[in-house]
């Protein structure tokens, strides 16, 4: 038991690795921003739109997850009240492990989610530099 949870534990810690360094990587491109030319800027949204386009996959599991995750609890409810009425203590540890295996894949598709709103406010982010430099160069002419 404590094997699988500190599993768990390795993969949630790797998964907000993950989004801790894209938050970085989108940092580290807004402070370059200014210093870089208008073509790499553009160069650099095109390739996020493609990298994001490529996750629109993973994005529809991560929601579908949410969205199964929701319809899941409701019939859990719906369960545990019938079960509650007919037998108070039956299959409790294995209840607990049901649950605890749904709450994992609600946190991981929760962090999926999190890392596409990561990368989108990057994509956002490069937008607003283009938009500006497009901005200051119409103002210099």
């Amino acid at each position: 038991m404590s094997e699988k949870i500190n599993q768990f534990c390795d993969d949630l810690k790797n998964r907000l690795n993950s989004i801790e360094a894209k938050i970085l990587k989108v940092k580290e491109s807004l402070e370059a921003a200014p210093k870089e030319a208008e073509a790499t800027v553009k160069s650099k949204l095109t390739e996020l739109k493609s990298a994001l386009q490529a996750k629109k996959e993973e994005i529809e599991v991560a929601k579908a997850k949410l969205e199964e995750r929701f319809e899941a609890k409701k019939t859990e409810v719906e369960t545990q009240i019938a079960d509650r009425k007919a037998q108070r203590h039956q299959h409790h540890q294995e209840k607990l492990i049901r649950k605890a295996e749904r709450k994992e894949d609600y946190a991981g598709a929760a962090i999926i989610s999190a890392l596409a709103a990561v990368e989108e406010a990057e994509i956002a982010v490069l937008e607003a530099v283009e938009a500006r430099m497009a901005a200051e160069a119409a103002a210099v002419e």
